[in-house]
């Protein structure tokens, strides 16, 4: 098994590409060692110490060292319990759980949405789905709706594009562009 490994836009974060499926549907981050143990995979990857974020995509896991981490002694290990976690065909998730699926919550929603806004809301989400989660996902990242007010859309980064320097440009000229030509309703896309 040979697993690659990708640059992405954010220093901080390589993208490692095993070859295979990593997640069935969903996305599923880790922000934290704690919410690492619902994975034998991402705990093994936080253990390094030296990591802050992984997050797992549907054929990609990306990886975020800590500031002052350096990438030529970390990329070895990493590789090394990917290359465990697969051959061994270990599960993804503790428990065999349905841990492995992350969908926004309605309470995760940062703003009170209007029912009369479902067709516009409908539309950001399937432009969202098309055009914009594809290119996210070939920097490593995913990108979640968190709600539309008042012609303003929320959303949130994850991944290798969560803290990324390059994450506000995203956002602001091209996700903001895209939204605004398809959806005229759209006056401004903000980081929640």
């Amino acid at each position: 098994m040979f697993i690659e490994t990708e640059t992405t836009p954010n220093p901080a974060s390589l993208k490692f590409l095993p070859g295979q499926q990593v997640m069935v549907s969903g996305t599923r981050e880790f922000a934290s060692p704690e919410a690492a143990e619902a994975s034998p995979l991402a705990q093994a990857i936080f253990d390094t110490g030296e990591v802050v974020n992984v997050f797992f995509g549907s054929n990609f896991i990306s990886v975020t060292a800590a500031p002052g981490a350096d990438w030529s002694s970390l990329k070895p290990q990493v590789v090394a319990i990917l290359l465990d976690h697969f051959v061994s065909e270990a599960p993804l998730f503790a428990g065999g759980t349905a841990a492995g699926i992350s969908v926004p919550a309605e309470d995760d929603l940062v703003v009170e949405q209007s029912a009369d806004d479902a067709d516009i809301i409908a539309q950001i989400n399937e432009l969202l789905e098309s055009r914009v989660r594809p290119a996210v996902a070939g920097d490593g990242g995913d990108i979640q709706f968190r709600g539309f007010s008042d012609g303003v859309v929320y959303l949130t980064m994850q991944g290798a594009c969560s803290g990324c320097p390059s994450s506000t440009a995203t956002l602001k000229h091209g996700i903001e562009g895209l939204l605004k030509h398809y959806v005229p309703e759209v006056t401004e896309v903000r980081a929640a």
